[in-house]
């Protein structure tokens, strides 16, 4: 439970002081998944297994300014132990869900309002993060799947050159949209 993360009161006096003091927000990864805790009590489950690659996901609002210039599939690295799931989402009619992905879940949602967007995943990823994840833990000797849809072949001893996922336009929309204010989202 998130109650019980060292720091969650102090989080959750940020959260507070982003409702009346920061006019968007926008949440990454394991922040998504507290920020969707914090305002809309959706809770977060544990996966059987890691979710570690790069996985195809699909726009479910394609007018999206958030996504304008991106194609209809992209591909974005997720490394994470727990998952939203799409029927919590949906269940919130103050909540539109953005882009999904049939291996990955839910990727993007966004507040009715346009002002707290939740990303799931790591869009911000360099290509070589997760090999850099990968060979951290491997050399620990911990007990770590290969990344996804990531290496050649999904073999790490081709090469440790990640195949080249694309980066669309996403990463400088995301980076840009803190300032956008006037637009539909």
């Amino acid at each position: 439970p998130y109650e019980q993360v060292d720091y969650w009161k102090e989080l959750s006096e940020i959260f507070e002081f982003a409702k009346t003091n920061v006019y968007s927000s926008m949440f990454i990864c394991w922040g998504a998944q507290a920020g969707l805790y914090y305002h809309y009590g959706i809770k977060k489950h544990m996966m059987q297994d890691k979710m570690f690659g790069v996985f195809p996901h699909k726009l479910d609002k394609k007018t999206s300014i958030l996504f304008r210039g991106s194609d209809d599939i992209f591909y974005v690295p997720h490394s994470r132990h727990t998952e939203n799931h799409l029927d919590d989402i949906l269940a919130r009619p103050e909540l539109e869900l953005l882009a999904v992905s049939d291996e990955a879940g839910v990727f993007a949602v966004k507040s009715e309002n346009n002002r707290r967007f939740f990303i799931t995943g790591h869009p911000e990823y360099d290509p070589d993060t997760l090999a850099n994840e990968y060979f951290r833990d491997i050399n620990k000797g911990l007990d770590i799947d290969v990344p996804k849809h990531y290496f050649p072949g999904d073999d790490p001893t081709v090469t440790r050159c990640p195949l080249a996922f694309r980066r669309t336009a996403l990463l400088h929309q995301l980076a840009q949209l803190l300032c956008i204010s006037d637009y539909s989202l």
